[in-house]
C-alpha cells in the first residue's frame, strides 16, 4: 500500500519530527512506513513502503515504492551482529544520512554522519523482539535489494531496502539532485508506522 504526501505530512508533524517544506527546489522529506498489521512476525517479503516528498519547481512532488524497513529471515537466523539483528526503532534521525558507497560497492543513502537506535534481537525465533535497543553507528543504510526481489531474506540485516532496482534508481537520482542543489550532503530519515497514519 502507498499514501499520499498529505498523509505522510500529517502523520510527521503529528509525531513532533519536522517536515522540510522550504521554498527551495529538493528540501527533501524521506520517510518509511513500517506495515503494523503484520505484528512482530517476520513476513521475510518487501511489505513496507519507502517514499520521498520534495518541491521541484514550487510544486510538490511525492514517490511511494515498496521496500522493507525489517530484516528478513536469513537475516534474523544467520546474522551476525553483536547483540543480535538489527530492528530500526522508528523515529526521525536528523541529519545522520549521506550519499556514500553501501559496502564499498555503489551510491546509496548511507548512515554516516550520526546514531541511530535500533531492537536487539538475538534468539532468532523469526518474532522481532522490541525490548533491548542499541544506539550507535551500525550501518543502517537505505539501499536496494535485486532487480525486483521476492523475498527480503538477508538484504536487510537492519537496513532500509528497496525491493525494485528502477526504484531505487530513482529515489537515488533525486538525493543526488537535492544534493547538487546546495542542500549538501545530509539528509533526514523518518520511519513511521502505518498504524498511525490516517
Amino acid at each position: 500500500m502507498c499514501y499520499t504526501k498529505e498523509q505522510i505530512e500529517e502523520t510527521v508533524k503529528s509525531k513532533g519530527y519536522v517536515w522540510f517544506n522550504s521554498a527551495k527546489d529538493y528540501d527533501v522529506n524521506i520517510v518509511g512506513i513500517r506495515n503494523s498489521s503484520k505484528g512482530n512476525k517476520v513476513t521475510n517479503v518487501f511489505d513496507d513502503c519507502l517514499t520521498i516528498s520534495y518541491k521541484q519547481n514550487g510544486e510538490w512532488k511525492s514517490h511511494c515504492w515498496a521496500a522493507t524497513t525489517e530484516p528478513g529471515k536469513k537475516g534474523m537466523q544467520k546474522g551476525k551482529a553483536r547483540g543480535g539483528v538489527a530492528i530500526l526503532v522508528p523515529g526521525q534521525y536528523r541529519g545522520v544520512y549521506a550519499i556514500s558507497k553501501h559496502q564499498g560497492k555503489y551510491d546509496a543513502v548511507c548512515q554516516r554522519l550520526g546514531n541511530v537506535t535500533v531492537w536487539r534481537d538475538p534468539n532468532k525465533d523469526l518474532i522481532f523482539d522490541t525490548t533491548k535497543t542499541d544506539t550507535g553507528m551500525f550501518g543502517i543504510n537505505i539501499h536496494k535489494a535485486g532487480t525486483d526481489s521476492t523475498w527480503v531474506e538477508n538484504w536487510s540485516e537492519g537496513c532500509q531496502v528497496f525491493k525494485r532496482v528502477k526504484d531505487f534508481n530513482e529515489f537515488m537520482s533525486i538525493c543526488k539532485a537535492a544534493r547538487k542543489s546546495g542542500w549538501d550532503n545530509k539528509f533526514t530519515y523518518t520511519l513511521l508506522e502505518s498504524k498511525d497514519i490516517k
